[in-house]
C-alpha cells in the first residue's frame, strides 16, 4: 500500500498529491509516467510524474472520470493499492539554444519537470501557459524561475491575454524561432501547436495520453498512428513528434471514451457526494 502524504486543491477540479513510494525517485526522469490503482477493483490510471523526492512521488490529478474523481477524494493518510513506474521513455533533454514549452490546463503539470530540465541543460526557455480561466492556471510560481520569458493566456481573458496558446506561439516563432517545442495539454491544443511547428519546420514534442490499460504495450488500447505507423504511447512514447501524429483519428477515439467516462463519473458522484478538499 502507498500512502497519500499530502493533498492540496490547486484549481476547482485539480489536486496536487504526494504519494509515498520507496523507489521511484531513484529512477524517474522528465516525461515519464506511472500507473496508479486505487484498490483491487480499480482501473489503472496513467499519471505523468510531476516531481519526485526521497521516498515520495508527486502527481497532479484532474477529476475527469470515476477513477480520478475517486483518487482526488482520498484524504491524507489513506492509501492506494498499487503504483507502477516510472514507465515510458524520458524526454530528450539537451542544450539546443532557445526552446519553447507550451502547456494547457492540467497539461501544465507534466510540462514542469521538462521545463526545469531544459533550463538546467543551459537552454533559453520560453514558456506559454494557458487555461480556460485564471482559476485553472496552475503552478505559475513554480515555472517562473526556469523561464526566460513567460506568456499567459486564458480563454476568457481573466489573466494574461485572451485567446489560445497558439496566438503567442505565432509571435515567438516569428520573432525568435525556437530550436524545438514541447507541448502538453488537450489533444486539440497539441494538434494546432504541431501544425504551427510543421508549417515552420520546427520539431515539436507532444505527450500523448490516450486511454491506457496495462501500460506495457500488451493491450494496445493506447495505440496512436505516428508517421503512418501504429505506435503504443505507453512503450514507444509517451512523447512523439507532433508533426507526424494522426490527430484526427486520435481525437475521435479519445472523445468516444470521454463520453463513457462522463456517464460513469456522474453515477459515482450521485452515489458518493462531493470531493473533500
Amino acid at each position: 500500500m502507498f500512502t497519500v502524504l499530502s493533498k492540496e486543491r490547486i484549481s476547482p477540479d485539480t489536486f496536487d498529491i504526494w504519494l509515498s513510494h520507496p523507489e521511484i525517485y531513484k529512477y524517474a526522469k522528465p516525461g515519464q509516467f506511472l500507473i496508479v490503482r486505487i484498490d483491487e477493483y480499480g482501473e489503472r490510471i496513467p499519471l505523468t510524474i510531476a516531481s519526485t523526492d526521497k521516498g515520495r512521488v508527486r502527481v497532479i490529478v484532474k477529476a475527469v472520470g470515476k477513477s480520478t474523481y475517486k483518487l482526488c477524494s482520498l484524504s491524507e493518510g489513506e492509501s492506494v493499492a498499487d503504483i507502477v513506474g516510472p514507465l515510458g521513455n524520458p524526454s530528450e533533454i539537451e542544450k539546443l539554444g532557445t526552446v519553447c514549452v507550451v502547456g494547457g490546463g492540467v497539461g501544465i503539470a507534466p510540462l514542469f519537470p521538462i521545463t526545469r530540465a531544459l533550463k538546467e541543460a543551459g537552454n533559453e526557455v520560453i514558456g506559454i501557459l494557458g487555461a480556460a480561466k485564471k482559476e485553472q492556471l496552475i503552478m505559475l510560481n513554480e515555472f517562473r524561475p526556469f523561464l526566460d520569458r513567460l506568456y499567459i493566456t486564458t480563454d476568457d481573458g481573466s489573466l494574461g491575454s485572451k485567446g489560445t496558446v497558439t496566438n503567442p506561439l505565432k509571435e515567438v516563432i516569428k520573432d525568435h524561432p525556437p530550436a524545438s517545442i514541447w507541448a502538453i495539454g488537450p489533444m486539440v491544443m497539441m494538434k494546432f501547436v504541431s501544425l504551427l511547428a510543421s508549417q515552420n519546420d520546427i520539431r515539436c514534442w507532444v505527450s500523448l495520453n490516450p486511454i491506457m490499460v496495462d501500460g506495457t504495450g500488451m493491450c494496445g488500447a493506447c495505440r496512436a498512428e505516428v508517421g503512418g505507423e501504429m505506435k503504443f504511447a505507453c512503450v514507444h512514447g509517451p512523447e512523439f513528434d507532433g508533426r507526424s501524429v494522426n490527430w484526427d483519428e486520435l481525437i475521435k477515439r479519445q472523445y468516444q471514451y470521454r463520453e463513457e467516462e462522463q456517464i460513469a463519473l456522474e453515477e459515482y458522484i450521485r452515489e458518493s457526494g462531493e470531493m473533500n478538499a
